[in-house]
């Protein structure tokens, strides 16, 4: 038996914590596997809505790690991976967002999957938008140090058979990624430093793959992901478009790309793409700018 510890990190928003835990209860904690023992392990990183409490009285086979309000994402996945490797001697981690719904057979596929999977590879999952047609969000990312190209596959695609095999990829976000013990002894964890909230996850899964790690997405473990309560909005102002550059808690943070790129890049091109990037954000925020003086908005 393989022994996976899903790591959920939480600040308040307990009405997305509770829907998540209660489903997870259903496919998990009243499941039965062969091959896999899986726990949950829930980082509360200061919530001041009374999650904790929720969690002790509601689920105590739910393991809850404790913060103060100053993990972030990076911070709190390292939480939670320390206390499933030292206490619960776990296998795997399987990197998990309160805001996120799985397949009916999502553990059962994942429970398939490991049997045979080998220890030098990270698994991760097809991920949708929440609601409506079936358009993927995330089938992993790809990132060429050279030109400095870094996306994620499929996003924004209707779901087809071209996304339905095994994908080898770069790097993968930080839901539904299911990471062996052994890629943290030989990489170290995440990096909370350089990369509180957002890059945390491609840095860690790129810095693997970069060390001799298999990068795969497997079409059967299915997730859909609810964007409504994550990210920044610049809201078309000066103000939230400054904010939209520069805050942790924004994905398109100046500072933090950068870092990234410093890191990873091989070649002075890739800032080109990085500059490039920036500018066609610039540019539909004037854009919009402009045709609101004659009337016209975003829909």
């Amino acid at each position: 038996m393989k022994k996976i510890a899903l790591v959920v990190p939480v600040h308040n928003h307990l009405e997305h914590t509770s829907k998540c835990i209660g489903n997870l209860d259903k496919l998990i904690l009243k499941g039965s596997f062969k091959h896999s023992e899986f726990s949950i392990i829930v980082v509360d990183d200061g919530s001041t809505d009374g999650t904790y409490e929720w969690l002790v009285e509601n689920y105590p086979s739910v393991d809850v790690v404790k913060g103060d309000g100053t993990l972030w994402w990076s911070g709190g996945v390292n939480a939670g991976a320390r206390y499933a490797i030292q206490d619960l001697k776990s296998d795997y981690i399987l990197l998990w967002n309160n805001d996120i719904v799985p397949a009916g057979d999502y553990f059962v596929q994942m429970d398939k999957l490991i049997y045979k999977l080998e220890s030098d590879t990270l698994l991760g999952s097809k991920i949708f938008y929440m609601g409506g047609e079936q358009r993927i969000w995330s089938c992993g990312g790809m990132f060429d140090p050279k030109s400095g190209k870094k996306y994620m596959v499929g996003m924004d695609k209707p779901d087809s058979d071209l996304y339905n095999s095994v994908l080898s990829v770069d790097w993968l976000p930080g839901m539904g990624t299911l990471v062996p013990v052994e890629a943290i002894h030989r990489i170290g964890y995440w990096d909370e430093k350089e990369f509180p909230q957002y890059h945390g996850d491609s840095d860690f899964t790129y810095r693997a793959k970069q060390s001799g790690f298999n990068i795969i997405v497997h079409p059967g473990l299915r997730i859909w992901n609810d964007k409504s309560s994550s990210g920044l909005t610049h809201g078309d102002s000066i103000k939230g478009l400054i904010q939209f550059f520069t805050s942790i808690r924004s994905n398109l943070n100046i500072h933090k790309n950068v870092q990234f790129y410093r890191r990873h890049a091989v070649s002075w091109r890739a800032y080109g793409y990085l500059i490039g990037y920036y500018m066609k954000i610039i540019g539909g925020f004037m854009k919009w700018k402009i045709y609101a003086l004659f009337g016209k908005y975003r829909d």
